[in-house]
């Protein structure tokens, strides 16, 4: 396999240790064997109004909302309960005293066999050296990281076979916004990375105060489901065209259109197990009477609480090996 100019990556010497995770992740929905779940655990509290990364969770500070450690970590155990029934293996991040470790799908993600390091805002670098004791379970030569400037997180990359979408913001304010997360240069590497796939980039929506205006990620405003179905939010993009592209590629009746109040709630943001299983918050009434009609089995859990962070169950999840 091709990819870029070991110069511009962080490579890593491989010894002829047996390592113990073999990566595969070539989609969003293939059967899930292995998994990084964030914690929620020694959280930090509510952060001030200048610490929030993102206008969900400053509008749920500034409305005394903010959710509470003690019923996120019931939240994300129920997750895990739901991961125990499916025989998938769980990893957990090591703890950091008062600190947010939630949104592992932020700091890394997996594409083939190779581990791609996110780089995202450099406050949260500790989030990465807490999965180090996972890392070290996988070849050395498979763990890449882009050069600082390519900013990528995990949150705005979805292999689909062939290709590899990637949620991004082109604009020339780009540097303006807290929550533009991935640009043009990432894009640049995931395609020099990985020359046989085709990576198609989609230009989001972005607000630093309107949480009804902001697709924070790509899995904000879409995500596929099942073998051949995708979740939809058309505003969630800039260009209709890149919007009209995603609903010709899975066909307008496979696709759930979503509303803004829905985006708003991460109704996209749910995960799957396998192509007949997925994981969705069980306020999602209309969204899971739906993904039923298509003979998917839907796992229901409450996660709510964390929802008010931006974030919801894809979040929260760092997919290693599906098969």
């Amino acid at each position: 396999m091709a990819i870029v100019q070991k110069p511009a990556l962080c490579f890593y010497i491989c010894d002829n240790f047996n390592f113990m995770i073999k990566l595969n992740i070539n989609d969003e929905t293939s059967r899930l064997r292995s998994v990084i779940l964030g914690t929620a655990k020694t959280n930090g509290g509510t952060p001030a109004v200048e610490e929030a990364y993102d206008p969900k969770s400053l509008l749920h500070i500034k409305a005394n909302t903010y959710p509470k450690e003690e019923d996120m970590i019931q939240e994300m155990e129920a997750v895990e309960e739901v991961f125990n029934k499916y025989g998938v293996q769980v990893f957990r991040p090591k703890l950091i005293d008062n600190y947010n470790q939630i949104f592992t799908r932020d700091i890394g993600f997996v594409i083939d066999d190779i581990f791609i390091k996110a780089n995202i805002l450099p406050d949260r670098e500790q989030e990465i050296e807490a999965i180090e004791h996972v890392l070290t379970q996988i070849d050395p030569e498979r763990i890449i990281r882009f050069p600082e400037e390519a900013h990528i997180e995990g949150g705005d990359v979805m292999p689909l076979g062939d290709y590899i979408f990637v949620g991004v913001y082109r604009g020339p304010d780009y540097a303006d916004y807290i929550i533009a997360r991935t640009n043009m240069l990432a894009v640049k590497y995931l395609q020099e990375t990985f020359p046989e796939k085709q990576v198609k980039s989609f230009n989001l929506r972005k607000s630093n105060t309107n949480p009804y205006e902001n697709a924070l990620h790509l899995d904000c405003c879409f995500q596929p489901v099942g073998e051949k179905y995708a979740i939809l939010h058309k505003n969630g993009f800039l260009e209709e065209e890149e919007y009209q592209w995603l609903v010709d590629h899975f066909e307008p009746e496979n696709i759930f259109e979503i509303t803004s109040e829905e985006m708003f709630s991460m109704n996209s943001n749910v995960f799957s197990i396998s192509p007949k299983v997925v994981i969705s918050e069980r306020n999602f009434t209309r969204l899971n009477t739906w993904l039923r009609s298509k003979g998917i089995t839907v796992e229901e859990v409450p996660y709510s609480e964390i929802s008010k962070q931006e974030g919801l169950l894809r979040c929260s999840t760092l997919p290693l090996v599906r098969e």
